[in-house]
């Protein structure tokens, strides 16, 4: 392989690398958030708000349902407001995590919500804070759930990117479609098929292990 060929693949892959990692820093982060406020507004949790609960999670799955390539179309005058632009690497970091917030914020609600009530009702008993219990129990004790919940929203993540390649936001997904598709350069379509697999395999073996290491601290 020469080395305009090695480039290639290169930026291809720093960009999808790009993608991912501001794209899942934003999900990641906004729909723990979601998953809490799902998670105590709940009747007979911490901060019981049963008609705020209801119409975040009615939201939450209204959003899950949407299927991405419509979102990434339904959300280019949000982009261009945003980025300048709907075009390119930047472009897609909006899309991709808007998509993958309700996603991660089901997956983290749940491991919330599979924490002790018992753990719970302790700490209320001693007397803690509604906020403390949430930062010192719930968080605490569903930490390997969460980061296991990161693993799986990543890799949905990568998988968008490459999607999202088919409507020129670059990446390994956008280098298949031009040359391994448009082209018929089937070997390049092989290649980035590898790539993808082995970064996928890194993300999961990543995310195993530190899902295990913050389980055995407990």
């Amino acid at each position: 392989m020469s080395t305009p060929e090695i480039d290639k693949y290169v930026q291809a892959f720093l960009q999808t690398l790009a993608m991912v990692s501001v794209s899942a820093v934003i999900a990641i982060g906004l729909g723990l958030l979601l998953a809490v406020v799902l998670t105590v507004t709940a009747p007979r949790n911490l901060y019981p708000r049963p008609h705020l609960h209801r119409a975040l999670s009615v939201a939450v799955n209204v959003c899950r349902a949407i299927p991405f390539i419509i979102l990434l179309i339904a959300l280019l005058p949000v982009t261009r407001f945003l980025v300048g632009t709907t075009l390119g690497t930047w472009a897609a970091v909006v899309p991709l995590a808007a998509n993958l917030i309700p996603f991660y914020a089901r997956i983290a609600q749940v491991s919330l919500n599979d924490v002790d009530g018992g753990l719970v009702e302790a700490a209320r008993a001693m007397g803690c804070k509604r906020w403390h219990i949430v930062r010192h129990v719930l968080l605490p004790e569903a930490l390997p759930g969460i980061i296991g919940g990161m693993t799986v929203s990543v890799i949905a993540m990568v998988n968008a990117s490459a999607m999202a390649g088919a409507v020129g936001a670059g990446g390994l997904g956008d280098l298949a479609i031009r040359y391994g598709y448009e082209r018929y350069e089937t070997r390049v379509m092989f290649e980035v098929i590898v790539i993808l697999i082995a970064l996928v395999s890194v993300i999961q073996l990543a995310g195993e292990w530190l899902a295990r290491r913050v389980d055995h601290r407990r």
